[in-house]
């Protein structure tokens, strides 16, 4: 990878951030319709998570080109859960405001932070990416000393799972007090999505925590990428049902924001596919492997377009259109991550 290539791939998640940030500002701050103060909040806060992928992107790409220091190796991490706590805690004071709006961006917004918290973990995971290629091509599992121990291998993976664990409780208690109002409806299927996406990330920590420690074994190169897939298909037939099930249109639309992050599922899978099919083994397709996040991308932004005019007949679409254009942009920036990652672990 060349210095121009280099700074591309850092370029793309932060111009994304400034997309995320500029569109859901402009959402909320043009008009009066009360679905504003959704859509606009939400999209906002997706520009967290591309900060977030920013600081694995810089990670790993300074460690290629050989600029990684010891500043970069706290400060670029610390930058992800920074970007996690703030939103956590603009989530969180949402909450405090009575209205339905607030409530129900408040909730997904927190849902953002927990996603944008994992992301933080996975650049804390990268901070020792090139020892991945060093260890792939031995035959043994010895642990390098170099490499993560037991214990800080375990605690990545940990966070990880906790906080996948604190979206899927936080989304099922949501759920669980759905006949209090539409508000818990639409919160509380969001939240099962966005605990999808925490789930998936633990797949891709645990892939690199692993592999950097030398102990990624053949049953995991498996296991990994199909827990990813049966994230966003879960994820994808969940909102489906929703669509076509839902008695109440203007509720059934949560649907959509369903596929959109079963979509960004799909696109954490193309990290985790890559990552796990190329140890030790020779994969011809890895250099197509970048397209899978491209094509997720082009999916959220024409559904996108299909529910911004089916929003000029029903209002309720408002949000979900809105949500999904924001959606496309974090799977853009997936791409540019998976790029780095096929890059940095090539053998050409």
């Amino acid at each position: 990878m060349n210095y121009g290539i280099s700074v591309l791939f850092r370029a793309i998640p932060l111009l994304m951030a400034l997309v995320c940030f500029g569109y859901g500002w402009f959402i909320y701050d043009y008009g009066t319709d009360p679905n504003r103060f959704v859509a606009g909040p939400v999209v906002f806060s997706l520009g967290m998570i591309c900060i977030a992928l920013f600081s694995t992107a810089a990670t790993i790409i300074r460690q290629i080109i050989h600029t990684f220091g010891n500043i970069s190796r706290y400060v670029l991490p610390a930058l992800g859960y920074l970007s996690a706590i703030v939103t956590l805690i603009v989530g969180i004071n949402m909450l405090h405001h009575p209205s339905t709006a607030s409530f129900v961006a408040g909730h997904v917004i927190c849902g953002v932070g927990l996603i944008t918290a994992c992301v933080a973990t996975t650049a804390t995971s990268s901070t020792r990416f090139t020892m991945i290629t060093i260890n792939a091509k031995k035959t043994g599992h010895d642990v390098p000393p170099e490499a993560f121990t037991r214990t800080q291998g375990l605690t990545l993976i940990a966070i990880a799972g906790v906080i996948a664990l604190v979206a899927w409780v936080w989304a099922f208690c949501l759920l669980a007090n759905s006949d209090h109002g539409s508000k818990y409806f639409v919160a509380g299927h969001v939240m099962v999505g966005l605990a999808c996406i925490c789930t998936s990330l633990i797949a891709l920590v645990a892939t690199i925590a692993r592999q950097i420690r030398n102990i990624f074994s053949p049953t995991e190169r498996e296991l990994w990428p199909i827990m990813v897939l049966i994230m966003g298909s879960l994820c994808i037939i969940w909102g489906i049902i929703l669509i076509l099930a839902t008695a109440n249109p203007a509720m059934g639309v949560t649907g959509y924001i369903m596929i959109g992050l079963g979509l960004v599922c799909y696109s954490i899978s193309s990290k985790v596919i890559l990552l796990s099919k190329i140890w030790r083994h020779e994969f011809k397709l890895s250099n197509r492997i970048p397209l899978i996040p491209i094509f997720t991308a082009l999916t959220c932004l024409f559904l996108s377009a299909f529910l911004f005019e089916l929003e000029s007949v029903h209002g309720y679409y408002f949000v979900p259109a809105r949500v999904l254009a924001g959606l496309g942009g974090i799977c853009f920036t997936l791409f540019s991550i998976v790029s780095i990652l096929e890059s940095g672990t090539s053998s050409k």
